[in-house]
């Protein structure tokens, strides 16, 4: 293509809506192929390639799962540091809010799931599924239904979605990482003290950065620990704090160009291997019925919502710390309701948690999609509640029917309002009567000019 077309499709792919509806594309067509040509379908995704020597002899799926995910976390480690230095985060007291609430958010929903499987005699090892938010699919449902809503919602949203990411990420490095091999992991961490000095030491150059981030990701998938956390870690290493006379940080600039390659590729191919599931009826049921599948519903829906609302409540109401003051409740519990699309961190979790049941795994990663679906609709439905709320309040208090410049709102409660409606037209008229005196040249009483 040429520039201009490779500008406007990189510009594209840089807004939320863009990503997100690619993210949505690329599930159901996973969930499409899978359910009429499975065969097909689990054949491309288990077939492995990549060097065996290297311990990268890997099947596509996990290619997309460790590879392309890492690209991802990397955009989400920037977006991290970004709010850590310039943004929300940066101020601890209007960091509480959004930090606490992505705690809740995270905990409410384990703890839903541990109780649905203690009461129903289910497995406990999904209790981090429903603990994750989606940044790409919030944000992209957002800015599609939310049209109208203050900017201090979006700020909100993100900052909660990338604290979320941050403890998903230490909940995968903790609980589901196995076998380790140290001298891997004492390897990436040497890269990525490397990555660190040339990055202080101003050296430039994607040819010096690229191979040493695919050496330092390619340890830390044979170190035993996920591969993801090296795309964190180095995107939390960058500089996002300009200097005098940048107009934008490395990092600022790093994921300008590299956050489309993460919402045009990276996550898209992996929802495509990860999001296609067999769903029947039967399935469906199961969903609904097992323990470890309601537990994931009910979590992502009613468990995000109460965690998130419930957190924020509590520490505006106990704390110094204060809602912004473009925000109301009903909208703290809207973004709260939304925070339960779970999806691309909730399929991977789930994956990782269920790796021993492959069935058990793909009804999990149903039960994650309908969740998230459950959720986005919920959320949806109080977004444009509140827009058309909001609308016909705006609508209401700019309305003057009399056409006297003054809104009708105002004078309504007034209980002469229409005797000093006649009074301000009877001395509009004799105001008008002066005026025609004047230019006809009439005197006062007193032979002065009137």
């Amino acid at each position: 293509m040429s520039l201009p077309e490779r500008n406007f499709i990189a510009d594209a792919l840089r807004t939320e809506t863009v990503g997100g509806v690619l993210l949505l594309v690329a599930a159901l067509t996973a969930l499409i192929w899978a359910n009429t040509m499975g065969g097909s379908y689990e054949a491309i995704r288990g077939f492995h390639l990549g060097p065996a020597s290297l311990g990268l002899d890997l099947s596509i799926q996990h290619w997309a799962a460790n590879g392309l995910l890492a690209i991802f976390f990397f955009v989400a480690g920037i977006e991290l540091k970004r709010e850590l230095v310039a943004g929300e985060l940066r101020d601890p007291r209007a960091a509480a809010l959004p930090v606490i609430a992505a705690v809740c958010g995270m905990a409410i929903p384990a703890l839903v799931y541990t109780a649905v499987n203690t009461l129903g005699g289910g497995s406990l090892q999904g209790w981090a599924v429903p603990t994750a938010t989606d940044i790409a699919f919030a944000l992209a449902v957002l800015a599609v239904i939310g049209t109208s809503l203050p900017s201090a919602l979006r700020a909100f949203l993100l900052t909660l979605a990338v604290v979320d990411d941050l403890f998903a990420i230490l909940i995968i490095a903790t609980f589901f990482t196995s076998k380790i091999n140290f001298v891997a992991l004492g390897l990436a961490v040497a890269g990525l003290g490397l990555f660190y000095l040339l990055l202080r030491k101003g050296v430039r150059g994607w040819y010096v950065y690229v191979p040493l981030a695919v050496v330092i990701w390619a340890l830390m998938e044979n170190s035993g620990v996920h591969a993801t956390i090296a795309g964190v870690a180095m995107g939390l290493m960058l500089r996002c704090h300009r200097h005098d006379g940048e107009k934008h940080s490395p990092g600022e600039h790093i994921e300008h160009m590299v956050r489309p390659i993460s919402a045009g590729l990276a996550v898209p191919l992996f929802a495509l291997f990860s999001a296609g599931v067999a769903i029947s009826g039967n399935a469906l049921h199961d969903v609904f019925t097992r323990p470890e599948t309601l537990g994931v519903v009910l979590g992502l829906v009613v468990g995000k919502a109460v965690g998130i609302f419930g957190g924020t409540w509590c520490t505006a109401r106990f704390t110094k710390a204060e809602l912004n003051p473009d925000l109301k409740w009903p909208d703290v519990f809207a973004v709260a309701s939304l925070a339960g699309i779970g999806f691309t961190v909730s399929l991977l979790i789930g994956e990782l948690a269920f790796a021993d049941d492959l069935a058990l795994a793909d009804e999990i990663k149903a039960s994650v999609l309908i969740g998230s679906l459950l959720a986005a609709v919920c959320a949806g439905i109080l977004l444009k509640l509140r827009n058309a709320k909001y609308k016909k309040l705006c609508e209401d208090e700019e309305r003057d029917d009399d056409h006297d410049g003054i809104p009708d709102i105002y004078e309504l409660d007034k209980p002469d309002y229409h005797l000093r409606m006649a009074a301000i037209h009877e001395a509009k008229a004799a105001e008008h009567r002066r005026l025609a005196e004047v230019a006809s040249g009439a005197h006062t009483g007193d032979d002065r000019p009137a």
